[in-house]
């Protein structure tokens, strides 16, 4: 039976679980991504300890922010979304809390792994084979959980824009992560298996971050500013010009090499594409926004979401250029990459997790926020010291590309580079302490004695 509207299908409990192993991981994350920067600028401070080499320390860094942060923040937005938009609970709690458990365990197994020596020599696929299956039937068992409330959703009315979006993250995943982890390790080696890996890179952020988080978009900015989405329409085609071009975006990844040229190309075009498919999806919130620009300026979440957005418009836009046969040779290989890639996962996912906790937060915990400053705080440190970072690594990815283009001793490049790093080093210093001023912000609000006063906003 569908629930009553003014009933509260949510489990604050499950949300709020997610939300703090997401937090305790981003700062395992963070601490290894600082870490990790101080090896370029020769101040490693664990220096022949195997264990924490930094090879390791840099996939616990990428694989703590992918599986630790991101799958667990998105998992309690979809547990706060899915319910109010379908009027429906999830199909178990009980399923919800044993997800929950055995994804903890998992990316601390994956992460004890990978410092033991036992990683994937994938990218973003570094997880242990001992770990792989259990995070396949993971993901199996979060699409159970998930798609039933949608099923009986789509009976009653037709599907609002977020949960066509969540569903094909739901799907598609599992076929990704497979194809990722094991296609390559078992089945397809040499260039083929790159090509694979390639797709699969790719395919991780495309086919499951990016849904899950438009899809969250879509909730949670009308609910905030109180006006539905511009055009319904065109966030539907946002959302299959992604599962069209997203898919063969990947071998972008392996330009100028055995791959066949036909692949390459696809690749080419898929990339253009979908930079006009995200620049419709941002016009389309943009539009939605008109007349109600003032909560930029007065709504934390609001600001985060489309600060994440333009990023992620950005991200595009470079990668429609840096993706073309003729820029791949001067960046591939170099930090420019690094900057990009810190842009989309941090720009971007991270600011919408970011906002996603400040609108939720005071809900979850019923006390009102302890201090609005520390939002400005935690916003402008993440914001510039991401900016500076992007930028730094963008310089330094041209100015190595063309110290090796000129056939330069490898020594030269490593030397123009090392001021380049130490500005990343300085701009991770910058964005850790964002963090920290949030998880403050957090942790003090949780104290408070301030009871928040609930205003049910429904979707």
């Amino acid at each position: 039976e569908k629930m009553n509207e003014r009933q509260n299908p949510v489990n604050y409990k499950i949300v709020t679980a997610h939300i703090i192993a997401g937090i305790i991981f981003l700062t395992v994350a963070i601490t290894a991504g600082l870490l990790y920067s101080l090896q370029f600028l020769n101040k490693y401070p664990l220096p022949g300890i195997e264990f924490f080499s930094p090879g390791r320390v840099r996939m616990l860094h990428t694989n703590a922010i992918a599986f630790g942060w991101l799958l667990n923040g998105l998992l309690g937005g979809m547990y706060w979304a899915v319910p109010r938009v379908s009027g429906y609970s999830v199909l178990s709690i009980r399923l919800s809390w044993l997800v929950f458990w055995v994804l903890q365990i998992l990316v601390l197994s994956a992460a004890i792994g990978i410092l033991a020596g036992y990683g994937q020599g994938i990218e973003w696929g570094e997880t242990p084979i001992f770990v792989d299956p259990f995070i396949t039937l993971g993901l199996i068992l979060i699409a159970i959980n998930f798609i039933p409330p949608i099923l009986r959703a789509s009976r009653d009315a037709p599907l609002y824009v977020s949960l066509w979006y969540f569903t094909g993250a739901l799907v598609w995943v599992i076929m990704v992560y497979i194809m990722g982890n094991y296609v390559p390790q078992f089945f397809i080696p040499g260039a083929a298996g790159a090509a694979i890996a390639g797709n699969y890179i790719h395919d991780l952020v495309g086919l499951l971050v990016t849904p899950i988080g438009w899809g969250l978009m879509y909730f949670f900015v009308p609910v905030i500013i109180k006006k539905p989405i511009w055009s319904h329409t065109m966030s539907l085609m946002g959302f299959w010009g992604l599962a069209f071009f997203y898919p063969m975006q990947g071998i972008h990844h392996f330009m100028w090499s055995p791959v066949p040229m036909h692949v390459q190309y696809s690749a080419v075009v898929a990339t253009i594409a979908i930079e006009v498919v995200v620049t419709s999806v941002l016009a389309n919130f943009i539009l939605t926004l008109k007349g109600s620009g003032d909560y930029l300026r007065t709504n934390y979440p609001i600001r985060w979401f489309y600060t994440g957005m333009v990023f992620y418009w950005v991200t595009c836009f470079q990668c429609a250029i840096q993706g073309t046969l003729t820029v791949q040779k001067l960046i591939h290989f170099t930090d420019w990459v690094v900057g990009h890639s810190h842009l989309v996962m941090f720009g971007v996912f991270s600011f919408w997790l970011m906002g996603i906790i400040t609108e939720l937060w005071p809900r979850l915990t019923g006390r009102e926020w302890y201090s609005m400053s520390l939002h400005s705080w935690a916003y402008w440190l993440n914001t510039l010291g991401l900016v500076l970072m992007f930028i730094d690594l963008t310089i330094a990815g041209v100015v190595q590309g063309f110290t090796w283009w000129g056939l330069n001793h490898f020594m030269d490049s490593v030397k123009f580079s090392i001021p380049f790093w130490f500005v990343r080093t300085l701009s991770g210093l910058m964005i850790t302490a964002g963090i920290l001023s949030l998880i403050y912000n957090l942790w003090m609000t949780a104290r408070s004695e301030k009871v928040y006063e609930t205003k049910i906003a429904v979707a």
